[in-house]
């Protein structure tokens, strides 16, 4: 007898719906074809096992499996339950077989019959609600982030036979209810970290709010100790708010990268990655045979952080470049070309030389003569030309440290709110334009447009492109900058300090790093 079940296979960060054909037929041997992979192959013994142990019987005659279509690669374990309940109907052990083909089944099989998490469950579901199915079947710690999908039924099982019970009869489960805009809103402002933990640093805490302002990159440079790491970790505090259509973007992206917390149904904070530095290129930019979003696709809508810039390989900063300026990376394979979200915002630290006081006001660098220049060689200038901000980090004085009768600082609620409006204006300013949310997304002929300097602040830039021998690139930053800057001061134009503010954040820029 041939039955059809439904599964579905994730690429990239999309779902394709995948038809598998059971027949059980007069002969001997079991067979998957379809282009499946190791895994896959191995999924008719897990099967048997999950089969037997829970009283049915394994067909003693011939069993085909044929996943379609037949050219696409499958992979992965996920295949294991649509196979099995597509074994019982073709076996006759299963009633209302006809039900299964408006059902898409997913999830793994344990040798009991248990059945465990898969990676991909949104877009499998988008993709099921898209083709008109009436559910989805998903395993139980994977039915929450299904379940945002609306106008589908989607259940959630731990064992097989509630597979089968719900075929033979559909009262035995009840679909999920995840109320989206509820689990969206309600802790959307609960962080663990705030601005007012970090003493001193208002000059650093002003760069980072103009950099969460126009979503520029940023680098912090200062000796180690100075509070670097501690200000990155509490960037996300001060971003706008993810919307519905940013949060289902990102969670779609960790779903595929099996990077979501059990039982979590929607991201609604701004991710925060902090990979090492030994970290290779494929890891952070994505791929493998069966290409997955790396460190910079997860980062997607939220911050890439990179500590001790100089430490991670040169081959793995240089391939960043491209997806600093696309916002997305393009992995092309033999059979196959993905494209995945890289639309970050990358905050970086580095210590100024190897031993990290070079520029100290207080302490004295021990680096030997040339050592501080090849040290930020490290960094190539076209990825350094890619940072807008250049933020110097001083040590905090142990007067600031253990003055507890010093005012607190603001809080990250009070910055977001100015980084809110910015963002608001740069919203009206740049309705209608696809991809370009903020100033830092600019292109040349609306940065022409958005960004004209009057008399005064042209001849202050034009000395300091020809003090610093800035290059094309550092001057279109300059310009974005100050756009942020005036954005943050709520000025129509942009002004000479706008301006002048703006220069001063391109410290490596500068004569006396490393000369």
């Amino acid at each position: 007898m041939l039955v059809k079940t439904f599964g579905s296979a994730v690429y990239g960060v999309e779902a394709i719906t995948i038809t598998i054909e059971v027949n059980v037929s007069m002969g001997q041997g079991y067979a998957i074809v379809g282009l499946p992979d190791i895994a896959v192959r191995e999924s008719l013994q897990r099967t048997e096992s999950a089969i037997k142990t829970n009283g049915f019987h394994m067909p003693r005659t011939k069993v085909v499996v044929n996943l379609a279509p037949a050219d696409i690669r499958k992979t992965g374990s996920s295949f294991d339950l649509p196979i099995a309940i597509g074994v019982l109907a073709a076996s006759e052990q299963l009633a209302n077989p006809e039900e299964l083909s408006h059902y898409v089944i997913m999830g793994e099989l344990g040798l009991d019959g248990s059945v465990q998490p898969i990676k991909g469950a949104l877009p499998i579901a988008i993709q099921a609600r898209k083709e008109g199915f009436k559910g989805l079947i998903v395993p139980k710690p994977n039915v929450r982030e299904a379940a945002m999908v609306n106008q589908l039924n989607v259940y959630g099982v731990d064992h097989i036979n509630q597979v089968v019970d719900f075929f033979e009869n559909e009262q035995t489960l009840q679909p999920e209810v995840v109320n989206t805009r509820d689990d969206f809103f309600n802790t959307q402002d609960q962080y663990g970290f705030d601005f007012t933990d970090v003493k001193g640093q208002e000059n650093i805490k002003r760069a980072l709010e103009i950099a969460a302002a126009g979503g520029h990159n940023a680098i912090l440079i200062g000796p180690p100790g100075a509070g670097k790491t501690m200000l990155a970790k509490r960037m996300p505090t001060i971003l706008p708010p993810l919307s519905l259509q940013e949060a289902l973007e990102t969670t779609k992206i960790h779903s595929v990268a099996g990077k979501l917390p059990t039982g979590s149904a929607l991201i609604n904070k701004r991710p925060f990655r902090s990979p090492h530095h030994t970290i290779s290129d494929m890891a952070l930019v994505g791929g493998g045979s069966n290409p997955q979003p790396g460190e910079i696709s997860l980062a997607h809508n939220g911050v890439l952080f990179l500590d001790e810039l100089p430490e991670f390989k040169r081959t793995v900063l240089e391939v960043m470049r491209q997806p600093m300026e696309e916002r997305k990376v393009s992995i092309s394979r033999t059979k196959m070309a993905l494209d995945f979200p890289a639309n970050f915002m990358l905050l970086a630290s580095m210590n100024p030389c190897p031993c990290g006081f070079y520029n100290h006001p207080e302490k004295d660098c021990t680096c030997g003569s040339g050592i501080v220049q090849k040290y930020l060689n490290k960094v190539s200038g076209p990825l350094l030309d890619r940072i807008d901000l250049h933020v110097e980090v001083t040590p905090v004085s142990f007067s600031a440290l253990t003055n507890h009768q010093e005012q607190l600082g603001e809080t990250s609620a009070d910055i977001r709110q100015r980084v809110i409006k910015a963002r608001e204006i740069q919203s009206n300013r740049f309705n209608g334009m696809e991809g370009v949310y903020a100033n830092a997304q600019m292109g040349a002929g609306t940065l022409r447009t958005v960004c004209v300097l009057n008399k005064i602040s042209e001849s202050l830039l034009k000395k300091a492109m020809e003090r610093l021998n800035l290059s094309a690139r550092a001057y279109d930053r300059i310009l974005k900058v100050s756009r942020t800057i005036a954005d943050l001061a709520a000025s129509e134009d942009i002004q000479a300090e706008h301006v002048a503010e703006a220069i001063q954040y391109r410290s490596l820029d500068r004569a006396g790093w490393g000369g």
